[in-house]
């Protein structure tokens, strides 16, 4: 069992976690024709929006109520009537999620109230989709807020079943937010190969996967519509993906009595073998073909890996999920998991393969890095400089990931998701070594790069002759 600790330091310095309404937008993302409006200043809404927009390298809808300091002091009432009137009016969305932030938070705006004499006063929004979640950015993290958010979509989105007649071809799918958009098409296609039929909430898989639309639109260009929302509690079966997600699927249970499983992880081969083996009995299929043969795929990338991987020390700085998922799997690969960092509270933490778990920032993470010799880190790109002055391999992995190209687009979930994870991890070890004219554990193995470095016999040195 690890040991949870939380920092003490008086500042984050470079921080690692990302903030509650910054989350909370993202779910609100993965619905069609939505526009995430975050309660506060502007400056709170344009940091959210550049990490988007660096993420995904695509146009990401977001407003904000554009709190001043005189109307934080008295109230931000009339800036969310003008900010809800003005959206409602220029850019047509079939649905506004407002987050709110410190400053609104901090003097107790009252918003719930505000949006109820908001409707009273203007009747053309009295059945208007607005969902409102407190997520203030100076307590809890990235994954609290899309947590909430993925809870009171549930709460106020999914209509009550007039019936207990399920269909059971269909199946609810709650992904949390360490899943890309990659993740969610390759659990997409997974789900509809046994025959079932998957709504995702939230489906940034539909909204941020980067295609181009025939034409611009202001809202989001995808995802799940209101409309499937609304029916989600005529499903047989509610898939929760992350602890994080366990929250919402009561809250579905409890609304429209749909049972739920909760997967804690889909990176390795056993959380996939469950997956695979749960769709088989819900659906009454035998697992595909295609996925037995990926399934020995995986199990020969962990074989051709673990010499690269196993022994290896590694310092891993993510969400709770993620590094959970992370973590777990290359544990099971051999390596040690030598320095974990993370955000925000989790009963996974405690289960995490390794010593300790900090609640912390990037100067922790380098720094335990450096005292326990570390091989190898993994975390969002904020991560890069330490690892440079480490002098050690790095691995992209979370949110935001604004250095690379392709982002939205990594798996890591399934078997073809765990195996590429595996083989590029392995790749980085190998080129370091090779980089730093370490032998590698294909040179110890293959007997013409030995006779390559054996002395030719010209240059042999002949005993003399006694």
């Amino acid at each position: 069992m690890a040991k949870v600790t939380i920092g003490k330091k008086a500042c984050a310095v470079n921080p690692l976690k990302m903030s509650q309404p910054i989350g909370g937008a993202f779910a609100f993302l993965g619905l069609r024709g939505a526009m995430p409006l975050l309660h506060g200043s502007q400056g709170c809404t344009s940091f959210g929006l550049t990490l988007f927009v660096r993420h995904f390298k695509e146009a990401v809808p977001m407003q904000t109520t554009a709190m001043s300091e005189v109307a934080t002091v008295l109230g931000g009432y009339e800036n969310v009537e003008q900010a809800i009137l003005n959206i409602h009016k220029r850019q047509k969305p079939e649905i506004i999620g407002i987050c709110s932030t410190g400053v609104t938070e901090t003097k107790g705006d009252d918003v719930d109230g505000y949006i109820r004499l908001i409707r009273e006063k203007h009747p053309e929004l009295a059945s208007y989709p607005l969902v409102y979640v407190s997520t203030p950015d100076f307590k809890d993290a990235f994954q609290d807020g899309w947590d909430k958010t993925v809870a009171k979509m549930v709460e106020v989105l999914v209509d009550k079943p007039t019936s207990t007649r399920r269909d059971p071809a269909r199946v609810n799918v709650l992904p949390g937010c360490h899943l890309t958009p990659g993740d969610i098409e390759e659990l997409r296609t997974i789900i509809e190969d046994f025959g079932l039929e998957p709504s995702f909430l939230p489906d940034i898989g539909g909204s941020l996967d980067g295609h181009i639309p025939d034409e611009f639109t202001p809202t989001t260009i995808g995802g799940i519509g209101l409309e499937e929302i609304a029916m989600m509690g005529s499903a047989s079966w509610t898939i929760a993906i992350g602890a994080q997600m366990k929250r919402a699927a009561e809250a579905m249970q409890v609304r429209t009595g749909v049972p739920y499983r909760l997967f804690e992880r889909l990176c390795g081969l056993l959380p996939n073998d469950e997956l695979m083996t749960f769709l088989s009995e819900i659906s009454g299929r035998p697992v595909p073909a295609k996925y037995r043969r990926q399934r020995g795929q995986l199990a020969d990338a962990m074989l051709d890996a673990h010499f690269h991987i196993g022994g290896r020390r590694l310092a891993i700085g993510a969400e709770p999920d993620l590094l959970f998922d992370v973590s777990s799997m290359l544990h099971e690969m051999g390596a040690q998991v030598a320095v974990a960092v993370t955000t925000t509270q989790s009963p996974l933490l405690e289960r995490m393969p390794c010593d300790e778990v900090l609640i912390g920032d990037l100067e922790d993470l380098e720094n335990l890095a450096k005292a326990r010799d570390c091989a190898l880190m993994m975390t969002h790109s904020h991560g890069r400089q330490a690892a440079s002055r480490l002098k050690i391999p790095f691995y992209r992995i979370g949110f935001p990931m604004f250095d690379r190209l392709g982002a939205g687009h990594l798996l890591t979930v399934g078997y073809r998701g765990t195996r590429d994870l595996i083989f590029a991890l392995a790749n980085l070890i190998i080129a370091d070594r090779e980089d730093n004219h370490q032998p590698t554990p294909d040179t110890w193995l293959d007997p013409w790069a030995e006779a390559q470095q054996a002395p030719s016999p010209d240059s042999a040195v002949v005993a003399p002759l006694h």
